[in-house]
């Protein structure tokens, strides 16, 4: 299997040992779950299918963010309870999950789950100097770790870009570099807070993706990533918490999806253009929403169109058509393909041929996690 890895910038070869080790991160359930995060997890569906039929065993995590900016906002503004709020999204969002054929994850934890975890990684960075305290807060110190930037290979200018658009806050007095990042925050009145050694608050963003990591999969996780979005800060900085502290690296392989726009804008919770799994769930069957999802690489960004799913539908009715049998020909092709790279486009266009030619594709779709 050959494919893109961000740190290096090209599609190298990926010959993991039995144990497949993935991250994956996930969402912060405040709201539905919209395409973005589908074309993400179905992504890391298809690369773990992909990897158990070569022989591998694979344990993938997908976190969930229950405790941050976005969601204590949301709560605040509903007047109800974060934690209540994030149940109810997460119902909703394993039931559209399920809907379109995700394969059960091996841990979903909660970032409020590792609180003695984020706790211990904090005190490390600051006794190997990696971080410091500043009004209240503990921040990473980016000048601190020579190899800051390394992933996303970003000027400076465009991180401090990238960090304000993200709630990184770069103006914040208490930084003695606008790009360090706090580990630790004090808490709002109506806020929730655990104790530290550091007061009463609540842990920054990117301490809680590393810390989960590090408990659910060890110290060195083969695969990690998300939307292309999340490169910086979000993974910048686990990169830099994490292997200040270990001296070891983080992550073997970065697979980052491209971004799915309407309109021509990313979709975002924060700009509202959203399109819902759950209303497409409403008009169309589940396997044709994955199939509209396939049809597009996961590298690239795209913009979501209607036509997408009604293409999806007529796609399945195709492949049922088909006859039945063992479609090794199928098969062939689209291990062929998913080893290129994760190339889906490919793979439904050789399974359109195949079943155009009345030869069996039923195994050949399940391998792309489609049931007809």
């Amino acid at each position: 299997m050959r494919l893109f890895d961000t740190a290096r910038g090209e599609v190298v070869d990926f010959a993991p040992g039995p144990t497949v080790t993935m991250y994956c991160c996930g969402i912060t359930p405040y709201d539905s779950a919209h395409l973005g995060h589908a074309a993400v997890y179905v992504t890391f569906d298809v690369l773990q299918r992909r990897l158990r039929d070569l022989g591998h065993e694979t344990r993938c995590v997908r976190n969930v963010t229950d405790v941050d900016d976005d969601i204590l906002r949301k709560a605040r503004e509903l007047g109800v309870y974060y934690l209540d709020l994030a149940a109810e999204e997460m119902a909703r969002f394993d039931s559209d999950m399920s809907a379109i054929g995700l394969l059960p994850v091996s841990s979903e934890p909660r970032a409020t789950s590792a609180i003695p975890e984020i706790l211990s990684l904090i005190g490390a960075a600051l006794e190997s100097n990696n971080a410091y305290e500043s009004g209240g807060s503990v921040y990473f110190d980016v000048s601190s770790f020579p190899f800051f930037g390394r992933l996303s290979g970003l000027e400076r200018s465009e991180m401090l870009r990238l960090a304000a658009e993200h709630g990184g806050h770069p103006e914040d007095p208490n930084k003695r570099d606008p790009l360090d990042f706090v580990l630790w925050q004090p808490s709002l009145e109506d806020e929730p807070a655990w104790e530290s050694r550091w007061g009463p608050g609540r842990p920054g963003w990117h301490i809680e993706c590393s810390a989960l990591a590090r408990r659910e999969l060890g110290d060195t996780i083969d695969i990690h990533g998300g939307g292309r979005d999340l490169v910086f800060p979000h993974h910048e900085c686990e990169v830099a918490q994490c292997e200040s502290v270990t001296h070891e690296p983080f992550v073997r392989h970065w697979v980052h999806v491209g971004l799915v726009g309407l309109d021509g804008t990313k979709m975002s919770k924060s700009l509202g253009n959203l399109v819902f799994v759950a209303d497409l769930l409403k008009e169309y069957e589940p396997m044709a929403v994955r199939l509209a999802l396939l049809g597009h690489h996961y590298r690239g960004d795209w913009e979501w169109r209607q036509a997408d799913a009604e293409a999806g539908a007529a796609r399945l009715a195709r492949w049922r058509a088909a006859p039945p049998g063992e479609g090794a020909a199928a098969l062939a092709a689209v291990r062929r393909r998913l080893d290129d790279d994760l190339d889906t486009p490919g793979a439904l266009a050789d399974l359109d041929d195949l079943a155009g030619r009345d030869e069996p594709v039923a195994e050949a779709a399940a391998l792309l996690g489609v049931a007809l």
